[in-house]
């Protein structure tokens, strides 16, 4: 880690950099695309690969010195490809959405039509919203779900298809607590002759563990980042057919990036050697019994959570009922050191910015070691802060309760010793 060394050379960095250490392990997180990466990947983040310019691919690069990033990126792409089943993979993409840039300019032109789950419905900025890249360039048509289901109303995707004819249909969700059935969307996409990009980006360590359908029989693309339920580094990939394959990686570089980040590369390899372990399937079937107990608890104690439910590791709960909006309750949960988001639900009448629910999501509580009884118990304590919000005294009871649980399941607790010591030293 060598912190001694950003400790003497800017302390102002080394203080944030340990507050926000302190603030993982002592918050509980149930922000659904939050995780708590290993020591390894840190490890890999941290290292001298920052240092290499490597435009191209392993064995085609533009620059000399490329010897070992080459074996590295070889490496990531292997382990990827052998994960998923894919028949090619790119591990290029810095962010989630610029692999779905990567996809869309691959298969489509500027203007195409492009379907995309409703961003209010638990689609992604870019699926099609109109501040995005996505809306921007194309011809953005939404789909959505049944207002009495809240589930994807497949037979309505493919008569809206049949009548726009779009050039791409994207599968794959932010905020969609229930299965998504990708052979359905293959169907579609076959019948319309349209192109099917799924984005798996918070499925894709379910779908490692065999806990949910896969896209890669189906799917022409499948992106992904690799932060979320993957529990890697901040970073995303692209798989796609062989066919794919050039078009893939021409548009990746140098369509849309340039220089690889090939110390995240290197992360990556190292979080998907972690993803062919059986204790990281152990861990993902954990993720969704913890993400079944804590929506069991939270519909006991009077919360509607849309869709009734969870097949995967997130969920959203409906604060109608309540008379409490999303942006209120993140507030007093953040007051109580319990992190969530805000969330917009199917129909909502309220703008995102407020919103009427919250997302829920188990996989960072879920990598600290906590279990059913720890997701009822937090449930309790969500309950707890929502009944009285405003109520100081009842955030100080939480935020003990917190603290409890926080400390019985410690977060980079030889990294928390390291910064202290040092700081400690420093300060004498």
């Amino acid at each position: 880690m060598f912190p001694e060394k950003l400790l003497k050379t800017d302390l102002e960095v080394f203080k944030a950099i340990k507050g926000e250490t302190e603030r993982e392990h002592s918050t509980l997180e149930l922000i659904a695309s939050e995780n708590f990466c290993s020591e390894a990947v840190l490890a890999a983040l941290g290292s001298v690969l920052t240092n290499k310019y490597a435009e191209g691919l392993p064995r085609k690069r533009y620059y000399g010195g490329c010897e070992f990033v080459d074996i590295i990126e070889s490496l990531a792409i292997e382990r990827l490809k052998k994960l998923f089943n894919a028949e090619h993979a790119n591990v290029q993409p810095h962010s989630g959405t610029q692999a779905n840039m990567i996809a869309y300019f691959a298969l489509a032109e500027p203007g195409s039509v492009i379907f995309g789950l409703n961003l209010t419905h638990g689609g992604h900025l870019s699926h099609g919203h109109p501040v995005n890249f996505s809306g921007k360039y194309f011809q953005i048509i939404h789909y959505g779900v049944d207002p009495k289901t809240e589930v994807i109303d497949y037979d309505n995707l493919w008569k809206m298809a049949k009548e726009y004819k779009p050039k791409i249909i994207v599968s794959g969700a932010s905020a969609y607590p229930r299965t998504l059935y990708f052979d359905k969307f293959q169907e579609i996409c076959e019948d319309v002759g349209a192109y099917h990009v799924a984005d798996i980006a918070h499925i894709a360590g379910l779908i490692v563990a065999g806990l949910h359908p896969s896209p890669i029989p189906y799917a022409d693309v499948v992106t992904s980042t690799t932060h979320k339920t993957l529990r890697g580094p901040r970073g995303a990939v692209i798989m796609c057919k062989a066919k794919y394959a050039e078009v893939i990686d021409k548009v990746t570089f140098p369509g849309m990036q340039g220089g690889p980040l090939e110390h995240v590369i290197a992360a990556k390899a190292v979080a998907f050697k972690e993803a062919m372990s059986e204790e990281f399937k152990e861990y993902q079937k954990q993720i969704v019994k913890n993400a079944k107990a804590l929506a069991e608890e939270l519909k006991r104690l009077g919360y509607r959570l849309v869709a009734d439910g969870t097949d995967t590791h997130l969920m959203l709960v409906d604060l109608r009922n309540k008379n409490i909006t999303g942006r209120d309750a993140e507030k007093a949960l953040g007051e109580a050191n319990i992190t969530v988001n805000r969330n917009t639900i199917p129909y909502d009448p309220q703008k995102p910015f407020i919103a009427s629910g919250i997302r829920l999501g188990t996989p960072a509580l879920t990598t600290r070691g906590m279990k059913e009884e720890e997701m009822k118990k937090i449930a309790q304590l969500i309950h707890k802060v929502l009944s009285n919000i405003g109520n100081e005294k009842v955030y100080e009871e939480v935020r003990q309760e917190v603290k409890e649980l926080t400390e019985a399941f410690p977060l980079y607790l030889e990294r928390r010793k390291i910064y202290e010591e040092l700081l400690k030293e420093i300060e004498k």
